[in-house]
C-alpha cells in the first residue's frame, strides 16, 4: 500500500483516537485526504511586534520576549499559570489555563521564547491566553514565514489537536507522500496555462516558500478543482446531446398562433428571446434539456404553454408536472385560460383524481385526444402512458428526485421528449453553471409591466400590536394576509410550537369572527394541507399561518400582505420566494420582515438588503457570498457533484470561467477524452468523486 493510501491513524502524533475525531469532524480518513485539507487563511509569521504596540487593533501577533517572573494563580476551574514577559519595549502577562505543569516547568524566568497569539485587553493591560510558543531557536520556518491556518473544532482543539500540530501533521505526511503524488493534469495544458505542477501546489499550499510560490499553487489547485468539474459536467453535455436524437419540430402552426394573438397583452424581450432559444433546440436534431430561471411572476409559465403548443403544432403531446397539487390545480386554472382560443385539450391529473375521470385520461392520453397534461406525481404512474409525448415542463425541478423523473422518460415508446426544466429560484450564474452545468439555461430577467414592486419593511418583534394593525385594515379592505414561521429541520421540534404558538396569538388577535385564520405545515396530511390552502386561495380564510411550504406556487391575486417572522432565521433567496407570493394582484402589496431583539449585525444588513433590492439575482448572489452554495434554496437539495476544498464560486467566478472556457475546448475537439493526450483527464474523472446524478434529462 502507498503512503498516500494509509490511514491517517498511523502517522506519528495521531493514533486510533485522534484518527477517529478527524474523520468525524474534518472527514479526513487517509494522508491523501490530508494533503488535501488546505488552509483557509495564512498567518504572516515572519515579523516580531513590540509589546508596546500590542493595542494597535492587531488580530495576531508574535513577540520575542524574556520570561520575568512566573505563577500558579487561582482555584479549581479558574487556576492558571501567569507568566510576565519583557521584550524591552514593555511587558505582557501570558495565561495558560490548560497543561499547567508542563507550561510552568518550560517557561522558567531567565530563558527567551516567541509568543504567537490574540492580544486581549484585561483590566487595562494587554495579555494572551494560550498563545503559542516556540524557542527561538526550533521555531523554524513557521517564525519565518506565511503559516497556514487550518478549519477546526472545539472537539479538535479539546484533544490537543490545535492549529500548531496541524501544521505539524501536514509537514509530516508531505515528507512521506509527495514523491507518490501524481499530476492529474496533462502536460500540455500545465505549459500552456503556465500552471505549476501538483507536488510543488501541495508543498506551497501548505508551507509557502513566499507569497508570490502561495499565489502560484492557489491557481493551480482552484484551477484544477473547477477545471476537471467543468469538464465532467459538460463531458456528459455533449455525451447526451450527441446520442440523444431529439424530435424535430419545424412548423409554428395554428395553435401556437391562436394563443399567441390572443394573448391580452405584449411578451417581454426576455420572453421573446427564451422563446426563440427553445425553438432553436426543437429544430436542432438533438434532444432539448433547458433550464428555465425566472423571477416569480416573470412569465415562465406562459413561456411554457407556447412551448407545448409547439411541439403540439407537430404532432406531439406535451406534459406540465408541478411538485403540489395546489400548483398543479393553479396551472391547469391558468392553462386554460391561455388555451381557450385554440383547439387544444388540457386536462388535470393529480392524486385526488377520481377512478372514473383517471381512466377516461388515460385513454385519452393514448389515442392523442389530450394535448397537454398538467399533473403531480399522478402522471408518472405506471398506468399512465402517452401516445406521442414531445415535450416534458417540469416546474420547480429540484422538488423531484431524479427516479421519480425517469419514470416519465421512459413512458414514450419512440425516442426520448425535449425537456425544459424550470426554477423562481434565481441562481446566480457561477452557481448554474455548476449544479446545472450540463445543461442549457435560460434566463427570464424581465419583469412583465406593470407589476408593482412590493414594499418591504423591517422591524422587531415588539412592533407586533403595530403589525396587526396594519393586517386589520388591509383584511377591511377585503384583502388577505400570509404569516409565516420558519421551520428550520435541526430545530423541529422547537419551530413547530413556536409556529402553534404563533398560530393561538394570530387567532387571539383575530378572533372568530369576523376573522377566519387557517394553518398549513409540513406534519399535516397531504389533504389538511390541500384543504386550507384551497380554502385560503378561495378566500374563506382571511389569515394563511404557515411554514415555507407555501414558498413554492400559492398564487392568490388577493393577498396583499406577507407577514415573515423570525426574518433572520431565512435565506435572503428564501425570503425573495416567499416575497413572491403577493402582488400578483392589482392591489399594493407589502412584505413585513420581523425579526428578535438579538440579531447581529450582518443578519439585519441582509435584511435590509431585501428591503432596498427586488431583484431576485442581486438578492441571490448576495445569498451565496453570505451562506455559500449548498444552503441556497433549491440547491441544498441537489447539492454540487463534488465538494470543492478549496476554489470558491464567488471569489474565483473568473477562474471558473476560464476552467470552464478550457474544458469546453477540449471537449470540441476530444468529446470522448479518448486521445493519448487527453487520458490522464479520462482517469480523473473515472474517480468515483465526480460520479453524480444526471440533471441533464429527466432520468
Amino acid at each position: 500500500m502507498s503512503y498516500l493510501e494509509s490511514e491517517i491513524k498511523f502517522l506519528k502524533g495521531v493514533g486510533p483516537k485522534r484518527a477517529e475525531l478527524l474523520e468525524k469532524e474534518l472527514g479526513l480518513k487517509t494522508l491523501d485526504d490530508l494533503l488535501h485539507f488546505y488552509p483557509f487563511r495564512y498567518i504572516d509569521r515572519s515579523r516580531i511586534q513590540r509589546i508596546a504596540d500590542a493595542g494597535q487593533n492587531l488580530a495576531f501577533i508574535q513577540v520575542k520576549g524574556t520570561v520575568v517572573s512566573r505563577a500558579l494563580v487561582g482555584e479549581g476551574s479558574g487556576k492558571r499559570v501567569s507568566v510576565i514577559v519583557d521584550d524591552g519595549s514593555g511587558q505582557m502577562e501570558m495565561v495558560f489555563f490548560k497543561a499547567l505543569k508542563w507550561n510552568y516547568e518550560k517557561l522558567e524566568p531567565g530563558k527567551t521564547f516567541v509568543f504567537f497569539g490574540k492580544p486581549a485587553e484585561f483590566n487595562g493591560k494587554f495579555n494572551m491566553v494560550h498563545p503559542e510558543v516556540d524557542a527561538p531557536m526550533e521555531a523554524g520556518s513557521n517564525q519565518g514565514g506565511l503559516t497556514g491556518v487550518y478549519p477546526s473544532t472545539e472537539k479538535l482543539k479539546n484533544a490537543g489537536i490545535t492549529g500548531k500540530m496541524m501544521c505539524k501533521l501536514q509537514d509530516v505526511a508531505l515528507g512521506l507522500c509527495l514523491e507518490e503524488v501524481e499530476e492529474t493534469l496533462p502536460d500540455y495544458l500545465l505549459k500552456e496555462l503556465a500552471l505549476c505542477s501538483l507536488p510543488y501546489a501541495l508543498r506551497n499550499i501548505h508551507f509557502p516558500k513566499d507569497s508570490y510560490a502561495l499565489e502560484k499553487a492557489s491557481r493551480r489547485l482552484k484551477f484544477e478543482e473547477l477545471f476537471l468539474l467543468q469538464l465532467s459536467l459538460l463531458k456528459q453535455k455533449f455525451v447526451n446531446s450527441r446520442q440523444s436524437k431529439g424530435f424535430i419540430m419545424p412548423k409554428v402552426g395554428s395553435e401556437f398562433n391562436s394563443c399567441f394573438k390572443s394573448l391580452p397583452y405584449s411578451l417581454t424581450g426576455a420572453q421573446q428571446r427564451v422563446i426563440k432559444e427553445i425553438r432553436k433546440d426543437l429544430l436542432s436534431g438533438r434532444q432539448m434539456n433547458r433550464l428555465l430561471q425566472g423571477d416569480v411572476g416573470s412569465g415562465k409559465t406562459m413561456v411554457a404553454v407556447l412551448s407545448c403548443l409547439l411541439a403540439i403544432d407537430n404532432g406531439f403531446q406535451a406534459c406540465i408536472m408541478a411538485p403540489t397539487e395546489v400548483l398543479a390545480k393553479q396551472h391547469f386554472a391558468n392553462i386554460s385560460k391561455y388555451l381557450a382560443p385554440t383547439g387544444v385539450r388540457c386536462a388535470l391529473l393529480t392524486g385526488s383524481t377520481k377512478a372514473r375521470e383517471r381512466k377516461e385520461i388515460a385513454e385519452a392520453l393514448l389515442d392523442g385526444s389530450i394535448g397537454l397534461i398538467v399533473g403531480t406525481h399522478a402522471l408518472i404512474e405506471d398506468s399512465v402512458q402517452f401516445r406521442n409525448l414531445g415535450l416534458a415542463v417540469i416546474d420547480e425541478q429540484h422538488r423531484f428526485g431524479v427516479d421519480q423523473r425517469s419514470k416519465l422518460w421512459s413512458k414514450n415508446g419512440d425516442g426520448a421528449p425535449h425537456v425544459l426544466v424550470m426554477t423562481a429560484t434565481p441562481i446566480p450564474r457561477t452557481l448554474a453553471m455548476t449544479v446545472y452545468g450540463d445543461l442549457d439555461v435560460s434566463v427570464i430577467d424581465e419583469m412583465p409591466p406593470g407589476r408593482k414592486p412590493v414594499r418591504t419593511s423591517l422591524h422587531t418583534e415588539n412592533k407586533l400590536p403595530v403589525i396587526y394593525n396594519f393586517m386589520r385594515k388591509e383584511i377591511a379592505k377585503g384583502r388577505q394576509v400570509f404569516v409565516v414561521y420558519p421551520m428550520i429541520f435541526e430545530n423541529e421540534k422547537l419551530d413547530l410550537q413556536n409556529l402553534e404558538k404563533g398560530y393561538e396569538d394570530i387567532c387571539q388577535a383575530f378572533p372568530f369572527p369576523p376573522y377566519k385564520v387557517a394553518i398549513v405545515h409540513g406534519k399535516q396530511s397531504a389533504e389538511d394541507k390541500d384543504f386550507y390552502m384551497s380554502a385560503f386561495a378561495a378566500g374563506r380564510a382571511n389569515i394563511l399561518v404557515s411554514t415555507t411550504v407555501i414558498e413554492v406556487g400559492v398564487d392568490v391575486p388577493n393577498a396583499s400582505v406577507m407577514v415573515i417572522m423570525s426574518a433572520e432565521r431565512f435565506g435572503l433567496s428564501q425570503l425573495h420566494q416567499l416575497r413572491g407570493r403577493v402582488g400578483r394582484g392589482s392591489d399594493e402589496a407589502h412584505c413585513v420582515l420581523v425579526r428578535g431583539q438579538k440579531c447581529s449585525k450582518e443578519a439585519i444588513q441582509r435584511l435590509e438588503l431585501m428591503c432596498r433590492s427586488q431583484d431576485g439575482f442581486e438578492i441571490a448572489e448576495e445569498d451565496l457570498k453570505l451562506r455559500g452554495p449548498g444552503d441556497l434554496e433549491g440547491t441544498a437539495q441537489s447539492g454540487l457533484p463534488i465538494e470543492l476544498k478549496i476554489a470558491s464560486l464567488v471569489k474565483d467566478s473568473q477562474v471558473l470561467a476560464e476552467a470552464r472556457a478550457v474544458a469546453g475546448r477540449i471537449l470540441e475537439e476530444d468529446p470522448l477524452l479518448a486521445q493519448e493526450k487527453n487520458q490522464l483527464l479520462l482517469k480523473e474523472l473515472r474517480k468515483g468523486k465526480y460520479n453524480r446524478k444526471d440533471y441533464s434529462k429527466i432520468s
